[in-house]
């Protein structure tokens, strides 16, 4: 049941509230602004109680759940990074992810934090919003006056929606593709969102909302230490002039890269401190983009290397699907048993809707990334078919064929005792919770705050 409006002024929202009891009522505290949680972290790196916050890509509604039942559980702040692909205003084409726009994807986010109880802190972010983010507006190439017309319309619906952060990424430019973007370029338009974005929150009388800038993309030009450090002190400079805020999180380049369902990049260490140093030195936490499948090693590093915060969106995706996929298995193996005899069709279904989606040609390598849909479904190439579906079926959980199918299945296997829903919510708190225990997250929202009782 709904509580709250997810944007009315002068009305408490459940987002903008620490504490939620268990039966749905509101105990009113100030919640922290993401600025707070990420000075906070810094302080702490002195201590070694520090931190690597989870940004997660709000891949369904599962995710969310899995999201804020481990975040309550282990008490740590979490952040949901929505692309404008994702998430996005109705007028602008609304989002793949249940079909959200900023409002309807707050209201859930707000009704799975009343289901459970929910005590800590989520933040609502955009990941990288602004100009030409949308596939279908890059694909188009629309001008550059029209492109920064509908990323603005976004970023009114995100601040409307009450989102914490707001990604300023201007990179993405069809006329440069291949090319590095001038750094002009970029820090013009870095800057006239932040001015226009604050503009936009301050005539609603709304908080404080946190900027994250810079893209990890080679064509954003920041894969150099050099670079990076002549981006930040151009635009702390810039935006001083304007009085406008110093971001809380710059992207950095770690070297991680993902490609199909693996991390194909390489780590560097060094790279990924030097950053973090010179973030630091203005107050601002390192971000790092492409996190996902990354190894044991590769995750317990980011605590020496100072990184504040890793975006892991894919990965949370494909476990999503390949836990329908086991589920399905276990389906065929009651109907080989003769006890369901009305199968559904969920891998079928997946797989068809997967492949005409289009959707893992961003992921594909090579000339698989050019194949047509008649092609893939004429070859019957198993293999080949297996991969689309591990990379694009979560493109596709908001398709009413694949729901129908799911919630077919989840039935036949309920009569035998299954939980199908519960399995895929913990299936998805796998990788969550992997990097969680190497982040050193366990308890980090209490050590921050702790921190700021004592600064008080």
């Amino acid at each position: 049941m709904r509580l709250y409006p997810a944007y009315t002024l002068g009305v408490i929202r459940i987002k903008d509230l620490n504490l939620i009891t268990g039966n749905g009522d509101v105990n009113e505290m100030e919640k922290l602004p993401i600025k707070t949680v990420v000075e906070g972290l810094l302080d702490l790196q002195a201590t070694g109680e520090s931190a690597t916050l989870l940004g997660i890509g709000p891949m369904s509604k599962n995710c969310v759940q899995a999201t804020l039942e481990l975040s309550k559980d282990d008490d740590y702040p979490v952040m949901f990074i929505a692309s404008r692909n994702q998430v996005d205003a109705d007028e602008l084409g609304g989002g793949y992810v249940n079909g959200w726009n900023q409002f309807t994807f707050a209201e859930a986010v707000e009704e799975v934090a009343a289901e459970i109880g929910y005590d800590n802190l989520y933040y609502l972010c955009r990941d990288h919003g602004g100009p030409w983010q949308r596939d279908k507006e890059r694909n188009d190439h629309l001008s550059t006056e029209k492109a920064m017309e509908l990323g603005k319309k976004s970023y009114v619906a995100d601040i409307e929606a009450g989102f914490d952060l707001l990604m300023i990424d201007p990179t993405k430019d069809p006329f440069e593709v291949g090319k590095v973007i001038p750094l002009d370029t970029v820090l013009k338009r870095t800057v006239d969102l932040i001015e226009f974005c604050e503009q936009e929150r301050k005539a609603r009388n709304l908080p404080e909302i946190g900027y994250e800038v810079g893209t990890e993309e080679t064509n954003g030009g920041l894969t150099s230490t050099e670079t990076y450090e002549t981006f930040i002190l151009r635009l702390k400079e810039e935006l001083e002039k304007r009085g406008l805020p110093i971001p809380t999180f710059i992207v950095g380049q770690t070297g991680t890269l993902t490609r199909k369902t693996e991390q194909v990049g390489t780590f560097n260490f060094k790279n990924a401190y030097d950053l973090a140093q010179m973030a630091k030195e203005y107050g601002v936490g390192l971000k790092e983009h492409n996190g996902d499948y990354l190894d044991d090693v590769t995750l317990l590093e980011h605590i020496p290397s100072q990184i504040t915060a890793t975006n892991v969106a894919p990965q949370y995706g494909t476990e999503e699907t390949r836990a329908y996929l086991n589920l399905a298995a276990v389906e065929a193996k009651l109907v080989e048993y003769g006890l369901v005899t009305d199968v559904s069709n969920t891998r079928e279904v997946l797989l068809e809707h997967a492949i005409k989606s289009e959707r893992w040609r961003k992921w594909m390598v090579g000339e698989q990334k050019n194949l047509t849909v008649e092609e893939i479904m004429a070859q019957n190439d198993a293999e080949l078919q297996a991969e689309i579906l591990d990379i694009a079926g979560h493109y596709t959980f908001n398709d009413e064929e694949v729901k129908a199918e799911i919630e077919k299945m989840y039935a036949n296997l309920k009569a035998h005792n299954i939980d199908g829903q519960r399995y895929v919510v913990d299936h998805i708190k796998r990788p969550i919770r992997d990097y969680a225990e190497c982040y050193n997250l366990n308890g980090v929202t209490g050590r921050i705050k702790n921190l700021n009782a004592v600064k008080a």
